[in-house]
């Protein structure tokens, strides 16, 4: 009887692993992927004069950067959570503060992008002079300045105050780490005050920009184009206040169901939340600019397609 059961714990055991295989393929391969188009779009903005000037190609070469550094941590930390590999507190706490960092600098990017298309449109003789590259880099500086409030706190509150984590080794989990209530405080008040400011910006950008299409003197075809790229913003933002929602849900259902329905939404959450947008947002900003587009075709296929030398009629928008 003990060998018949025996036999049946190591059968579920065996399925479980391979059903954990199949996941992490799933994850890993569309990463894989996705890292290698980030790539080739950040080696396509350093092909142009253009690209590193407007600010616009700025902000956007930003945000690969971010969602490319943020996409590779966040597949590190899960496969060292599937092959259930301890990683030192240290170098834990390192990665959660540089994911909290990449997420926020990610989220305050969005507002410097929807404010580059309000300051074109409602201000095009005065664009230039607004968003030159000086300008932009300075505040991009100030984002990641601000991004790195948080995680600095909880530096300092871990090394100084926090007595709870005396094990050297552990799974990396803010959860596992970071467990004094004060954390969750700060977490949920730094979250509320930058999705505020930037639902704001956003909202009020896209208004803007709306009210002035209506004008006369506007032009509709970039005002529109502005418009959508303002609301691709907003979509992304929802996104990422979702991933905030979804971690809430995995504490519910991890508290209030079994471990296998548990992990079951956990990685459906993470592949929704985390993976996908991080994955998508570039490629879509990307193809929506012609200018881009056709030189990251000729670098994406070995030469086969697009060109090197397009002529540069209008800004990403």
């Amino acid at each position: 009887m003990s060998n018949l059961n025996e036999s049946t714990s190591n059968n579920t055991q065996r399925l479980m692993d391979q059903y954990t295989e199949v996941r992490t393929f799933l994850i890993v391969t569309p990463c894989v992927v996705f890292l290698y188009v980030n790539g080739v779009m950040i080696l396509t903005l350093r092909k142009k004069a253009v690209f590193q000037q407007a600010s616009c190609y700025i902000l956007f070469g930003q945000m690969l950067w971010v969602d490319t550094l943020n996409l590779f941590i966040s597949v590190v930390m899960y496969m060292c959570a599937v092959s259930r590999i301890l990683i030192m507190k240290n170098v834990c706490l390192l990665l959660l503060i540089a994911a909290t960092s990449l997420y926020q600098v990610a989220t305050l990017n969005l507002s410097l992008m929807s404010l580059e298309r309000y300051v074109a449109i409602c201000f095009p003789l005065r664009h230039a002079e607004f968003t030159s590259s000086e300008r932009t880099h300075i505040a991009i500086g100030v984002v990641c300045i601000i991004s790195m409030i948080q995680p600095l706190s909880e530096t300092i509150i871990f090394y100084c105050i926090d007595t709870t984590n005396i094990a050297m080794h552990l799974f990396c989990s803010r959860t596992t780490l970071l467990r004094l209530q004060i954390y969750n405080k700060l977490d949920i008040a730094f979250t509320c005050m930058l999705f505020v400011v930037v639902w704001f910006i956003i909202i009020f950008t896209y208004a803007s920009i709306a009210a002035v299409a209506k004008t006369a003197a506007c032009d509709k075809m970039s005002a529109k184009k502005a418009n959508k790229t303002v609301l691709l913003h907003l979509i992304q933002l929802g996104l990422g206040a979702s991933s905030i929602l979804a971690g809430v849900i995995q504490e519910v259902i991890y508290v209030n169901t079994d471990l296998m329905t548990a992990v079951n939404v956990m990685y459906f959450c993470f592949l929704v939340f985390i993976i996908f947008p991080k994955c998508l947002s570039p490629l879509i900003y990307g193809m929506r600019d012609q200018a881009f587009s056709c030189i990251f075709m000729y670098y994406f296929t070995f030469g086969k397609g697009g060109t090197v030398n397009p002529v540069i009629k209008e800004q990403h928008a």
